[in-house]
């Protein structure tokens, strides 16, 4: 049963850190360094938690302010602030950092890392099989994947700050404001409609489910910028490539 939840819990992480490796195509980064990076979302877990555990002592009434503060502040405050923090620490100064998409692959690797252990916490958590079984599922099916397109959007302006040096400073407040904005929303939306939903109200059932198809569409928004965004580096990471490797870079034609 244990192996079962284990693989549940890990399995999808897995699946999303060889989908962003595959997608580097130029040069791929040290395998030894993307353990480090994925080990080290690992441990930012304990940070969060603690950031966390600070800001859950202010506390908002109602189902909607509550599911909002936690959404925003709580969650998405402290675990982009804190994954964000130690990226920098980790990544930015290494020299294996030299190309465009490597920020994206660096930033999936921690946030995954973060993830997988959160994974596993809230599976095996729960108090019988079925409901961890459920969990897992669908934590599988919506918290990871939400993981990884938080990761990739903080990625990108990761490496736009990294090498568009002019705009560095906007680049790094949207390398937090933007993952801390789409993972807020997207637990707001699931912590409103939660909240509303335990209500034994018909119209808070019918807001609840309302905001559920409200998610829904959010998610596949996300999805699709998510998917430009990896485009859009990998195609500047080409010329990047093409400008290392041109033979007649600074050379001058003379007529």
């Amino acid at each position: 049963m244990s192996l079962t939840l284990l693989a549940i819990s890990v399995l999808p992480v897995v699946l999303m850190l060889i989908f962003v490796y595959r997608k580097d195509k130029y040069e791929k980064e040290p395998i030894r360094l993307l353990l480090k990076t994925f080990f080290v979302g690992c441990l930012s877990v304990i940070p969060a938690a603690l950031l966390e555990g600070f800001l859950q002592m202010f506390t908002f009434g109602g189902p909607v302010l509550s599911g909002i503060y936690e959404g925003y502040c709580v969650a998405g405050f402290s675990e982009e602030l804190c994954k964000l923090v130690l990226l920098w620490l980790v990544i930015w100064h290494n020299s294996n950092f030299d190309e465009y998409f490597d920020g994206i692959v660096y930033a999936v690797f921690l946030s995954l890392g973060f993830a997988c252990v959160e994974n596993i916490m809230y599976v095996f958590q729960q108090g019988d099989y079925l409901s961890a079984l459920s969990t897992g599922t669908m934590r599988a099916v919506l918290s990871i994947p939400g993981h990884f397109l938080f990761a990739v959007t903080m990625g990108y302006f990761f490496s736009l700050a990294k090498f568009d040096p002019q705009h560095r400073s906007s680049h790094l407040f949207k390398t937090l404001l933007y993952p801390l904005l789409l993972h807020g929303t997207f637990d707001a939306i699931l912590m409103v409609s939660s909240n509303l939903g335990a209500m034994e109200s018909g119209l808070g059932s019918l807001v609840a489910l309302g905001l559920f198809i409200l998610f829904i569409i959010f998610d596949i928004k996300m999805w699709k910028w998510g998917i430009r965004r990896i485009k859009q580096l990998q195609d500047l990471t080409k010329e990047q490539d093409f400008d290392k490797n041109d033979p007649f870079k600074g050379f001058k034609w003379e007529v």
